[in-house]
């Protein structure tokens, strides 16, 4: 029998020289997975560089994954309908032209020094992964069999860590300087040595800004240049795809409404631990540095992607849901034992929830989409916008810790996130 390509799917099966043409658009779109990483985890390391620029609290902090995630919520459905209109491929060049153009804005938000300027930029990059997210999510997992989409599409997002783990690595490098002044040595220093120092911290992001607007316009132009399979360029116009009628169908799908739900509470979960990581350290561990606070972040996102690269492993003998539902029962535990502990232990604890995390987004994603066929790509919006957990619960963890004081009270946010993640994957497999 013929071996499988990763475009059976497609109602294509390449031959000879064609498996080649076949694997590259395949390349092209899993990479977004990493550069989309990049984007994301980026902003964890701004949260902490914002914070001392321009003297925020926790909760103003956490206005960078706000902006950033209300673009999700925002731009999710018109990248529906625009994917309705043109296919998967001109919603990724969309979203690539979108998240260049936020790249590029944060040069004159730096020469501004305006925090609400760099908080638009991170609007208009966000928009752009919308369309990234609502388009190569649904495209890996149509492209095969609709019973290994979960473990497809967790292989795919593997390298979404990657991307993440190179995004906090250029940010502690080139944004954070290590050098961080109490309100008390700004009140001491002269206006323009105050200026000059405020004038270094904001160029600091100029640059790494710009070369990664670079890179994703370039991806834009290779994907532009590279021929892709149909299922990649056909439109849904005919079949009524993204219509009025069909959003309505799908918010009476129960399943789909649990999985947004789940969607909202972990990505609100995930965004809000990796943002307030940095902060956690420094609390827990009095006299921590900016660079070593880092490392315990590019930790995580070592675990993250081992836990993706474990998980797709583990589908091969458990099954999807009931690994999900052990895997958020186990985060929900550590979040607990990372406000009870503090320390150095209460570090170990939240690194080591991002291993539970990894598997969380693709396989509650592949679950609520199963089998709604042309009805895909609208809910996948719908699962997008439910990104929005994200600036929603990281707002809250930063309320909570300016309310009681501490950050470690703030991790039990993300510790009922989970339960409600354990709670779908338990009503879902119920019903499977």
């Amino acid at each position: 029998m013929e071996a499988q390509t990763p475009f059976a799917a497609t109602g294509t099966t390449p031959r000879g020289g064609h498996v080649a043409a076949g694997l590259l658009p395949m390349v092209l779109i899993v990479a977004l997975f990493f550069l989309w990483g990049v984007a994301n985890n980026l902003n964890d390391v701004l949260i902490a560089h914002f914070k001392k620029l321009f003297t925020l609290s926790d909760l103003q902090a956490g206005l960078v994954q706000s902006a950033f995630y209300l673009g999700y919520f925002c731009l999710a459905i018109p990248a529906a309908l625009f994917m309705r209109a043109k296919g998967y491929r001109a919603a990724v060049l969309t979203g690539l032209g979108l998240y260049g153009l936020g790249a590029f804005l944060f040069w004159p938000a730096a020469g501004a020094q305006s925090y609400p300027f760099f908080l638009a930029a991170l609007f208009v990059i966000a928009g752009g992964l919308a369309f990234l997210e609502t388009s190569a999510n649904p495209l890996i997992a149509r492209l095969g069999p609709e019973e290994t989409a979960s473990r497809r599409l967790n292989l795919a997002q593997a390298f979404n860590p990657l991307g993440s783990i190179a995004g906090v690595a250029l940010g502690s490098q080139f944004i954070l300087s290590g050098v961080s002044l109490s309100p008390e040595q700004k009140a001491a220093m002269a206006p323009a040595a105050l200026d000059a120092w405020r004038a270094s911290e904001a160029a600091a992001v100029q640059l790494p800004y710009l070369l990664i607007g670079l890179v994703v316009i370039g991806w834009a132009v290779l994907i532009r240049v590279v021929r892709f399979p149909p299922v990649a360029t056909e439109s849904d116009v005919d079949e009524g795809v993204g219509a009025l009628d069909d959003f309505r169908a799908l918010l009476a799908n129960r399943r789909l409404l649990s999985g947004v739900a789940a969607q909202f509470f972990y990505v609100g979960a995930q965004v809000g631990i990796w943002s307030y990581l940095i902060r956690y350290a420094q609390v827990a561990v009095p006299g921590t540095g900016e660079h070593r606070a880092a490392a315990f972040l590019t930790a995580s996102l070592v675990l993250f992607m081992v836990g993706r690269f474990a998980g797709a492993a583990l589908m091969g003998r458990i099954a999807a849901l009931p690994l999900l539902a052990s895997f958020a029962g186990i985060a929900a535990l550590l979040c607990v034992a990372a406000t009870a502990i503090g320390g150095y232990a209460g570090i170990g604890a939240l690194i080591a929830t991002s291993f539970f995390m990894s598997i969380m987004y693709p396989t509650i994603f592949a679950e609520s989409v199963a089998g709604l066929g042309p009805r895909t790509k609208s809910a996948a919006a719908l699962l997008v916008m439910a990104i929005i957990g994200g600036a929603v619960l990281t707002a809250l963890m930063g309320y909570v810790s300016d309310v009681s004081g501490s950050i470690l009270w703030a991790m039990l946010v993300p510790a009922g996130c989970f339960l409600v993640v354990l709670g779908f994957a338990l009503r879902a497999g119920a019903r499977a």
